[in-house]
Order: structure tokens, then C-alpha cells, then sequence
């Protein structure tokens, strides 16, 4: 619960910071207002770590611009046509935007920039009102007219103007409270939820990199899942990635099967889990949680009820592996984290072979050899894929991962699993064969690589003599 004393201690230790207090002093001193707003007033109130320092001025870009060259290292004004200068002050990046009061068409997301006069006016444009408040300074007075820190105190997000409104004007805000809801913990008002839920088309006027952005910062939060419960139940979801929803599958009296989506959203968890414990310094890895919320999205599918009342998912990985493919270059994402999402779905199921009995060390090679560059991920994501009740499945299946993991570290030891290859590169089947540059190459190599995986490492000699046997038999 938010601690109101303790809260505005941390504000005044944020307005007392060397940074805050140089850029307030200049534009005093300039005649100009000047307030901290946003994130870093909603962060510091709730104890949490204030990484960007966003101001807002009735200045115009040309005076911010000014104001801040004599204090600042560097100055960027990208940003100016929508009133914005950025600057560098005491080793810290700032923004500074002009009060605004745009307006918006209804059709797409882009406002019509107006400048505004009025801090107050400014802050009721905003998204929520737990980030409609300001702390002007140098006074160090909290400004804040929509009620966000009674919000902050309920947990609650809530837009600072009627919600069909908000939404109307910018439909990516919908997005955002999802978002906002897993970041911060807090639930959305249902006048904000019944908006989403009435609006959710409306989406669609907004690009697909945008979508992505926004997916990608709520994957990047502690616990995704209450976010995605919030696009799910809204119904946003179906606009820009409907496989998620799907996963709802229906249960009749006569099949049976775990409830699959309730099922994913717990798979992300453990995988947020077991990757914080194996990487604790590390970014959020998208990719891993990417997969982790899509390798069963091949089920609904894969769907089959048999008579005897099983229900099965035949080659759920390898059809859910190509709609994950589909479903990420339409968001846009790039190319590596969509191969990565893809192939880690594709694969994810492979090591329950292994459960079920002892692979030889060929198979371990090929495990390793098809994950590649995502062991470490596929690791993560199979152990997170164990979500049974039963504890002495779960427990099996443990130590089977942790014998399979066991396994690699000591080929990889003995072999160097890590560079997988064969003891013959292109030019050395060359000369063995006396050949040139051509299909057969490329035969050979393949032939050398099964020998590698089959056998491990036989040295050099024994390789070329197999390669020049193979070569002698071809028809």
C-alpha cells in the first residue's frame, strides 16, 4: 500500500537531485513554469526506481531549447514538432515538451499538435491518472487534478477523462492499461474495461510496429499474465494475435484435457522464473517469453477427440511452430526473435522423449545440434512446460531434465558440443575426393555430419577414409 509521508519524501529527493534542480533553476531564472511529470512522479510516490526524468513547460521548443544549451552537454530536437527537446544534464539524459492540447481526428492516431498554456489542461490529455500528476519546481508542488494519487493508493488505473474519449482519441492506450496493470500491479476500473472491451476494432488504426512495442514492454514486466488476462477477456487480443484466445479450448463431458491457456499462462510464469534464476543480470529475454505464451498454440488446430474419450494434439509443435512464424512477421517483429519464437515452439515437446526412456548419445547430439544457439532457452522453456499437479511427475521429470542437462555438459566436455561440425570442412572433402566446389560437397558434408552425430568425434584419418568408402559405394 502506498505510504502518502514516504512517498512525498521520495518526491522531494527527486526535485532536490542535482539534475532536477539545474534544469529548474534555468527555467526560472528564464521566467518559465517547469514541472517533473508522468512516470517519474507515479514512480517515486510508489518506490519505485525513477529511470527517465520527463518535464513539461508552457515554454515553446525554441525557448527550451535556449534555457537548456548553457546547462546541457547535448541537446537533440528530433522531437521539436511536437514540442519536445532533449538534452543532457549532469551525465542524464532529460525531455522537456511544451504544454499540449491536441486534438485528434478519430481516424488515426496521429493529433493534430496544438501547444497548450495550462498545466492542468495538459494533464487531463494523458493516458491514466496515476501518470496525469506533476511536481512543479522548483517549488516542489504536486499538481494533480484528476485524482491519480487516490488511484495510486486503490491500485487502480482509470482514465483521467470519460474512457470512450481516451480511447477514441488514442486506441493504443488500451494496450498501454494492460500493460500498466501487469508493471504495476494494479487492476483497471471496469468503466476503463467495458471501453476497451466496446472499442477494441478501433486497434486496428494503429501500425503494427506500435502493437509490437507495446507486447513486447508488457512481455518485459515481472508477471505478463495479468496484462494478458486483461487483452484476453477484453476481447483487444483477437485484433492483433486472436491465437492466444484460442487456446480457451472448450471441454465437453466426454473429452477431457488441461485447460490449455490457463496452462501457457503458467508455462510464462515458471519461464520468467527459471530465467531470472539462471540469468538474474540479464534483460527479459522476448524470444523465450514469446514462446513460452505460444508453444501450444497448435492445439486448437491439432484438435482430435477419440471415441474413447482422450483428446489428442498430433504435431501441435511443428503447426504451431509456422502460425507463430505468420502470427510475428505480422507484428513486425524482426527476423531473429521470430526464427527464435518458432524454433523454440517446434522443439519444445522433444524432450519429453526423453522422459519416457534413455536417449543414446547420438540423440543427445541432435537435441543439441537443433537447438543450436537456443539451448540455454529451450532448457527454460521445457522445464517451465512441467505445470502437472501430480508431484511425482513433476519430480521425475526434473530429474530427467536434470540428467539430459548432465548428459550435454559432459559430451560437450569430451566433444565440444558447442561447435558442432564435422572432422571435414568444404575444402579438406575437396581434396580428399579430388573434387571441385559443387553439390557433392555439400553431400559429403552432410554424410560427415551424421557420421559426427551418430559417433562423435572418430579424428581425422577414420573420417577421410569413410568419406573416400561413401564415395567409392555412391550409385
Amino acid at each position: 500500500m502506498l505510504n502518502m509521508v514516504e512517498g512525498l519524501a521520495r518526491l522531494q529527493a527527486v526535485a532536490t537531485s542535482p539534475v532536477v534542480e539545474a534544469v529548474a533553476h534555468a527555467f526560472a531564472a528564464a521566467g518559465k513554469d517547469l514541472a517533473l511529470v508522468g512516470g517519474p512522479v507515479r514512480d517515486a510516490l510508489l518506490g519505485r526506481p525513477t529511470h527517465d526524468l520527463d518535464f513539461t513547460t508552457d515554454a515553446r521548443p525554441d525557448e527550451i531549447l535556449a534555457i537548456v544549451t548553457p546547462i546541457s552537454t547535448t541537446q537533440w530536437d528530433i522531437g521539436r514538432s511536437f514540442g519536445t527537446i532533449g538534452a543532457r544534464v549532469k551525465g542524464e539524459n532529460v525531455e522537456i515538451t511544451t504544454y499540449r492540447a491536441d486534438e485528434y481526428d478519430g481516424i488515426t492516431r496521429k493529433p493534430v499538435v496544438a501547444f497548450g498554456d495550462s498545466l492542468e489542461t495538459d494533464l487531463t490529455r494523458r493516458d491514466f491518472t496515476v501518470n496525469a500528476m506533476a511536481l512543479k519546481v522548483p517549488s516542489v508542488t504536486l499538481v494533480d487534478p484528476t485524482g491519480g494519487v487516490e488511484d495510486l493508493v486503490a491500485g487502480v488505473l482509470r482514465t483521467p477523462i470519460d474512457p470512450q474519449i481516451s480511447f477514441g482519441d488514442d486506441p493504443l492506450r488500451m494496450l498501454r492499461a494492460a500493460r500498466f496493470a501487469s508493471q504495476l500491479e494494479f487492476t483497471v476500473a471496469e468503466p476503463t474495461l467495458q471501453a476497451i472491451a466496446a472499442l477494441r476494432e478501433t486497434i486496428r488504426i494503429v501500425s503494427p510496429e506500435r502493437i509490437q512495442s507495446e507486447m513486447v514492454r508488457l512481455l518485459q514486466t515481472d508477471d505478463p499474465s495479468r496484462g494478458i488476462r486483461i487483452l484476453v477477456e477484453s476481447g483487444l487480443i483477437d485484433e492483433f494475435m486472436p491465437e492466444v484466445s484460442a487456446l480457451q479450448l472448450e471441454v465437453d463431458e466426454h473429452h477431457h484435457h488441461k485447460d490449455v491457456y490457463e496452462h501457457s499462462l503458467t508455462v510464462l510464469r515458471q519461464a520468467i522464473q527459471h530465467e531470472k534464476e539462471r540469468f538474474p543480470d540479464a534483460e527479459p529475454n522476448i524470444a523465450l517469453r514469446l514462446a513460452a505464451l505460444l508453444h501450444d498454440v497448435g492445439k486448437p488446430r491439432t484438435r482430435k477427440l477419440e471415441p474413447n474419450g482422450g483428446v489428442t494434439f498430433h504435431h501441435h509443435d511443428v503447426v504451431g511452430s509456422r502460425m507463430v512464424k505468420k502470427r510475428l512477421q505480422a507484428l513486425r517483429f524482426d527476423n531473429d526473435t521470430t526464427a527464435a519464437v518458432a524454433k523454440l515452439v517446434e522443439l519444445h515437446l522433444r524432450f519429453f522423449g526423453y522422459a519416457e526412456g534413455a536417449w543414446t548419445d547420438s540423440a543427445v547430439r541432435r537435441y543439441v545440434r537443433d537447438a543450436g544457439s537456443l539451448l540455454a532457452e529451450l532448457h527454460i522453456l521445457t522445464r517451465a512446460d512441467v505445470t502437472t499437479r501430480n508431484k511425482k511427475k513433476a519430480a521425475r521429470l526434473a530429474r530427467a531434465y536434470d540428467d539430459i542437462e548432465n548428459r550435454i555438459d559432459e559430451l560437450a566436455a569430451q566433444e565440444e558440443l558447442d561447435s558442432l561440425r564435422p572432422e571435414l570442412d568444404g575444402n579438406q572433402i575437396q581434396a580428399t575426393l579430388g573434387i571441385g566446389p559443387g553439390r557433392e560437397v555439400g553431400e559429403a558434408y552432410k554424410f560427415l555430419m551424421e557420421i559426427r552425430l551418430d559417433e562423435g568425434i572418430i579424428g581425422s584419418e577414420a573420417a577421410e577414409q569413410r568419406l573416400r568408402t561413401w564415395w567409392s559405394t555412391r550409385a
